[in-house]
């Protein structure tokens, strides 16, 4: 099942983007992989839920994804244990949908069916709504606003906040006809992490993997490509000091980079190695497992 995120592949995923889209960025969060203890109530959820369609499935896992792009694996083990919430790994994979029309309609949808929410914030960059699914593990469903409305700061970083957003407005806004699924052209925006140390993952995501900081809240840290405002975020807010995840943890297993240059894969693949972090090489596919016990595919 380890093997499932790489059987489904696209030409080009970003082909039918906007130039400033997060996929179309020289880097970006092209899928994630969670381990769950009860695989057949987590599928359910996210189709029913989330609205995404199966692509693939066995005994022990499926890949899920919208209009054949796939964006989530889900496998399950015997051997699997729940991480405890303060454990290194996953705070929430953000689904990016098309526009605020969009938002509202999931989140219409995700209402009628009496899913309990856990916040909602107006970012400036961005309007996102959080959940857990049924194992903990953290989602957020978010568009973002024109980049002419974002504010970049002198030294390249980007304003954002956390302000209230008006549920109330953005439902009332929601088209009432029959929702049947995250609109095309949703994709997986960025991901969200549980680091134990805030200087290391600097060193990791800035220096080894070349993203730039974009924007730090106290305990996190913003990572992007093309001044986007965020593909990777890092914070401590609950897993400050705490040890690596162990193998057979619950949640977040490993995700994907997308990198669009191939010279830059071979380039990072070397820096990792360096700084004593062993990268597995197999064609366009380099995986490692970073400090904090999460596993990474850069694929080119």
């Amino acid at each position: 099942m380890m093997m499932m995120m790489e059987h489904l592949t696209t030409s080009d995923p970003a082909v039918d983007f906007p130039a400033d889209h997060a996929v179309s960025m020289p880097t970006y969060v092209e899928r994630a992989h969670l381990v769950v203890e009860d695989l057949p109530m987590v599928l359910a959820w996210y189709q029913r839920i989330m609205g995404l369609a199966a692509l693939e499935t066995s005994a022990s896992g499926a890949v899920l994804g919208v209009a054949g792009r796939p964006l989530l694996t889900l496998t399950s083990a015997g051997n699997a244990a729940r991480a405890p919430r303060n454990a290194p790994g996953l705070f929430h994979v953000a689904y990016l949908v098309p526009d605020r029309r969009e938002l509202g309609r999931w989140l219409a949808h995700a209402l009628d069916d009496g899913i309990r929410l856990q916040g909602a914030s107006d970012h400036l960059v961005s309007e996102a709504i959080y959940l857990s699914d049924p194992e903990g593990n953290g989602v957020e469903v978010y568009r973002d606003r024109p980049r002419k409305e974002w504010t970049y700061h002198p030294h390249g970083t980007v304003e954002m906040k956390t302000l209230p957003l008006d549920l109330q407005a953005l439902y009332d806004e929601a088209r009432q006809d029959e929702w049947s699924g995250l609109a095309e052209g949703s994709t997986i925006g960025h991901i969200h992490l549980q680091v134990s140390h805030l200087p290391q993952a600097d060193a990791f995501f800035r220096d080894l993997l070349r993203l730039d900081l974009m924007a730090r809240y106290p305990g996190a840290s913003f990572f992007a490509t093309g001044k986007y405002h965020h593909h990777i975020a890092a914070n401590i807010w609950n897993s400050r000091g705490a040890p690596k995840r162990e193998g057979r943890m619950t949640g977040l297993r490993e995700y994907t980079l997308r990198l669009r240059d191939p010279k830059n894969l071979t380039a990072i693949s070397d820096r990792l190695e360096e700084a004593g972090i062993p990268v597995r090489r197999e064609g366009d596919l380099h995986s490692l497992v970073d400090p904090w016990g999460i596993g990474l595919t850069l694929a080119a």
